[in-house]
This record gives structure tokens, sequence and C-alpha cells, in this order.
């Protein structure tokens, strides 16, 4: 292929202007993706060839390489992984997935040194390069093509680059960097690079290795000799025992493998004997990702087999609803050629799936459970971040079910401030004496649930009430029906039913206004009979004219209009309308015959709003409440 000139897809651009006019707070971070960059180029050589060993070309050992050229001002990132075809080279280099990128735009804050730490999160860590160099030639060649294959890409990181066909001898890809001025003080110098190498790759399983340096007397200067040496561990850091790898290395190698350069809420490194033998390393994330909502996207944990890399994000191995976990499992069981259809079906996949989510769930408990405040404090963060997520167990875990629900936490209508710090035990722990079920309320928004009128009664008799107004909330409520063998009910479905803790007077009240109030009950059911399934006298409500409820069993309002935004058809139904007998709006339908009509269908239209609703027909509201007022 002769030499051809292409232009940058326009996303491509975008980040270059950036990471060469703005990320320069934080240079060294090019490295670190570079070098991680060829750890996976290796780490996919590695993977094909289990069933193509002639890929290796009779170099079985893979590994990176730093060279240094201070006569060119260049550094050279090499290793000997897959490498690209011209193809790939342009599909790879000049082009980024573009909800990927949009995404990466969004989240940049002005922050130089936080907007740099994002680079890897989303796939753009080649571009850094061109934070410290003014152009980046790479060479590369597929592993099992002819030698007469090789390419060679560069450059300006302008809007555009060069590709064309080379002789390149051995397979893998050379990255070389043009230095900018000023930047070889830095990043030439071999101290330099290796205090880079050991902050941000020191784990990396592959060595890293650099030409020695020896101090001649003669000329007072460090001279490069022949001889390389690995300049990091390069030992799987899984691998080795807990009581060798300190925190802070755990903390680095989580940094590694999750593009976050906050420090994990929590860690476990265990080795699993028995059935199945393998070594798990999981990670639990202080801030949850971007894309945590998408259910498509596979989890974070790697497999390894023997310390052999087999696939990124292993869905597999972690169930949808703790996507996001971060870590390693390496197993000894299975076979190094696993597919992916092999791994799903796989009895010891399922063993390590189990395991590893037990673990996982250990984990949290033991931040939930503790007596130490730092701990429920971690706690406390994990469930503002994830804690919507991890309700999707309730319904996807059935085997975990009964551990998750000690696990969730909820606002209430005793707990403090705006945080969801409220679990089922703490709930049933001050039930009032005679109180027989835990008693939520759904809404769209948690100012909504606070302020529903349903709450009225069981505020007046000082009964506490969760609220819940995740949008998850309605599916989990489908799969949980107790806790602690008490039942879950809703104070939004049915007739309002408080058991010993309504006395008997109080239901020969109820009952006696009921029945004096039935005749204008009839009448407005009639009123609203193209509306309201029913229209009955309630207790309660203390101080709000009337309510919205559903029969037991049948699809809540906030569920049906959560079914409305996601765009499906939620099942015919009519909601019943409660009122309150003593309120004085109530009292109003009795002596204004001329405008009964537009009354009883103000106090559903204010039903409707007050449950978070849109009304069918604003306009028409408007003309009644005109009506109204002009009476």
């Amino acid at each position: 292929m002769e030499k051809k000139t292409l232009s940058f897809q326009a996303e491509v651009q975008q980040i270059l202007h950036l990471v060469t006019h703005s990320l320069y707070s934080n240079k060294e971070i090019f490295l670190r993706e570079l070098i991680s960059n060829a750890s996976d180029a290796c780490d996919k050589l590695r993977f094909e060839a289990l069933d193509k060993a002639e890929l290796f070309e009779d170099q079985p050992n893979l590994e990176v390489r730093i060279l240094v050229d201070a006569a060119n001002k260049t550094l050279t990132i090499r290793d000997n992984g897959i490498g690209m075809s011209a193809e790939e080279a342009v599909a790879n280099l000049g082009t980024i997935a573009k909800s990927g990128t949009r995404e990466f735009m969004s989240r940049l804050e002005g922050d130089q040194k936080k907007d740099a730490q994002l680079i890897g999160q989303f796939g753009v860590g080649f571009y850094s390069g061109f934070i410290v160099a003014d152009r980046i030639t790479v060479e590369t060649r597929r592993a099992g093509v002819p030698a007469d294959q090789g390419v060679r890409w560069s450059s300006g990181g302008t809007g555009e680059f060069e590709v064309e066909t080379i002789t390149k001898a051995s397979r893998g890809t050379d990255i070389i960097l043009h230095l900018r001025e000023g930047e070889d003080e830095d990043y030439l110098k071999s101290w330099k690079l290796k205090q880079v190498i050991g902050k941000y790759s020191d784990h990396i399983s592959l060595p890293i290795l650099m030409q020695k340096e020896e101090w001649d007397k003669d000329k007072s200067e460090y001279v490069t000799q022949d001889e390389w040496e690995t300049v990091n561990k390069a030992a799987a850091l899984w691998a080795r025992s807990k009581s060798d790898v300190t925190d802070a290395e755990y903390q680095a190698f989580y940094q590694q493998i999750s593009y976050d350069q906050s420090a994990p809420l929590a860690y476990t490194h265990n080795r699993v004997e028995g059935r199945s033998e393998y070594t798990q390393l999981l990670y639990i994330p202080a801030k949850a990702p971007f894309d945590l909502w998408n259910r498509d996207k596979r989890g974070g944990v790697k497999l390894y087999v023997k310390r052999v890399f087999i696939m990124d994000d292993a869905e597999a191995l972690m169930p949808v609803y703790l996507r996001f976990v971060k870590g390693v499992i390496d197993s000894n069981d299975l076979p190094l050629n696993v597919s992916r259809e092999l791994l799903q079906e796989s009895r010891d996949v399922k063993a390590i799936r189990e395991g590893s989510t037990k673990r996982v769930l250990s984990m949290l408990e033991s931040l939930a459970d503790s007596d130490n405040a730092d701990d429920k404090r971690k706690y406390a963060d994990f469930w503002k971040e994830f804690g919507a997520v991890l309700k999707e167990g309730i319904g996807e875990d059935m085997a975990n079910r009964e551990r998750l629900s000690k696990l969730l936490r909820f606002a209430s209508t005793h707990g403090t401030g705006d945080e969801p710090e409220v679990s089922f035990a703490d709930y049933v722990g001050r039930m009032k004496e005679g109180q027989e079920a835990i008693y939520y309320i759904t809404a769209d928004t948690l100012a909504a649930a606070k302020n529903s009128p349903q709450l009225e009664i069981f505020r007046k008799k000082g009964i506490e009430v969760l609220l819940l107004s995740d949008r998850v909330d309605e599916w989990m409520l489908s799969h949980l029906y107790e806790f602690d063998g008490k039942p879950l009910q809703s104070i939004a479905k049915g007739a309002v039913d408080l058991g010993k803790l309504q006395d008997e007077e109080e239901k020969k009240q109820a009952e006696a206004a009921a029945e004096a109030f039935k005749p204008v009950l009839d009448k407005i059911k009639e009123a609203l009979k193209d509306r309201a399934k029913d229209v009955r006298a309630t207790t309660r409500l203390v101080d709000s004219p009337a309510c919205l409820v559903v029969e037991e069993g049948d699809m809540s309002g906030h569920l049906a209009r959560l079914l409305k935004q996601a765009g499906q058809a939620a099942p015919a139904s009519q909601p019943i309308l409660e009122v309150n007998p003593s309120h004085a709006l109530v009292k109003k339908l009795e002596s204004d015959e001329a405008h009964f009509a537009d009354l009883a269908h103000l106090l559903f239209d204010q039903a409707v709003l007050a449950e978070g609703g849109a009304l069918e027909n604003p306009a028409e509201h408007v003309q009644r409440v005109t009506r109204l007022l002009v009476a």
C-alpha cells in the first residue's frame, strides 16, 4: 500500500484538541496508558495463540520494552503482542465509538488533573501520547502475516494521519513518540521513566524492560548498556500471598484495571479451594461509572486461567446486578481454550459465580453491620452510588434474596435528612406494639413521597412509613413480599387497615361518617363514572380533601406512569377516589348543587396532582377552576 493521507473522525479531532491544549497538569499518565495498551496487545496474542500456536512465531516470551533515543528526542513503547493490520490501524487509531466520546466530553469539568484521569475510561488512551509528543509514529505488524505486510501510521495530532505499508521483521507494535520541546527533560531520563512505571504499571503481569544504565566515573555520567533489565515486579499481584501485598499495591492495581484514580471502597483477596480452585481479587468502587444503568454492559471482572488471560469483562462470572464490581478471577480448573458459550454452560463457572457473588455480599455485609463509624459511612456512600442497582438482585437472585433484603436501605418518615438510612431491620425493631405490617409508599420523587396525603393518618399516629422513589422499586416489590415474617404493605393500595393500631371507637366513628355521607358519595361517583372505579369515605386523610388509591393486586399509578415513560402500554384500570368527609371542600359539595360536577372533578384532579401524576386534560381543569373562582 502506498502512503495514504486520511482524516480523523470528527470526535477524534475533538479529543486531540483537548489533549494537546488542555491536559498538561498530569502529563505522566500517557506512559500508563500506552503500557496498558501494550499489555492488552500481548494478552490478546496469548489468547489467540491458544488455538494457533504459530502466531508466536518462535517468540513465546511476551514483553514490553521502553527505548530512549536522546539524540532524536524519541521515546518508544514496544510490545511483541498481536499487532495490527492496515485496516485495524485505521479503525483503531482513527475512530472512537461516538457514544463514548460524547460521554467523555460531557464529563469534563475544566479541572485539568481530573479531566486527564478520564482518558483511560473511555478507550482514548492512545491519544494521551500527544500530551508530550508533537508527532506519533506507529509501526506494527499483525502476528501471523508476512514481514512485508507491516504498517506505519503517523500523525501530528491535527486533522489527518498517514498510513503506508512497510517491512517489519518482528510482530507487534512500536509506538514512537517524537517529544515536544522541553519534554525530553523528564521523559528521556531513565530514572523518571522508572518512577512513572513503578507508580502506575508495577503490577502489569508482563515484564517491562529498559536498557541498564551504569555510572561511568571517567565521563561522570550514566552510560547505557546493551543489557536489558526488568523495571516492574512482573508478577500477577493476585497470585501473591496477601501478607506480601500492601494496601498501596492493592489500590494501585485497582487503578490500573479500572482507570479510576480514586481509591476503591473495599476489596477482597482470597484463594478458594475445593471442588473448584480459583483466586479472586474483587473491588467495590467508590463512585458509580457513567454507564452503570446500561444492563447490556458487561461486568468489570477479568478472567484468567492459570495466569493466562482469557477475556475482559467476563459477564458469566458475576450477576448483572453486581456489574459495578471490578477485579480478577484466576481459575485452575477451566480449560485454557474456554469459549464464551462453554463459559456460560460450565458447572465450574457456575460455582465460581456463586462463590464470587457471596464474597461480594459478605464484603457489603461487613460494612453495613459494622460498629465502626467509618465502615458505616462507607456503606452509606456505597448505597448512595449503587443501591438502586443492588435492588435488581431481589428479583434476579432468589438464592441470595434474604441476604440482599438485609442490605437494602430506604428513606423513611422517621429518618433524618434525605439520606436513605433505614434498613428493614431498623424498621421492624421500632414497630409500634400491635403493628403487623411494614408500611411503604412509592412515588416518582422523594419529595412527592414525603408529601403524599396518604401519609397523614400514619403521621398522626406516629407510624413509620418507608419512602420509595427509585424507578426499580416497583419491580423489586413484585418479588419481595415480607421481611422477618412481616408483610410489606403499600399504603396506597386497598382500604387503609391499621389493625390493632386503630381502636374500636375510631372504627365506629368512621363507619358512621361514611354512612351519613353516602348520598354525596353516590353523586360524586356518578359525576366521575368515567374516571374513578369507586368513591368512598376514608380514614387515612387528616388535612387533605382527597387522594387516589388502587385495589390490592391492581397496578399503582406510579408504576403505570413508569411504563408510559418507557413507551409501554399499562393495563387499563381506574383508581379509587377516597375523600375526607370532614374537609371543608368536601362539605361544600353538599351545599353547592350548581357547581357539584366541577367540584367533584376538581377533587379528582387535586388527588392526581398530589401523587405526582399529570392531568389528561389540563385545559379542562383550568376552565373548571376559572368557573369556580368567578362563581
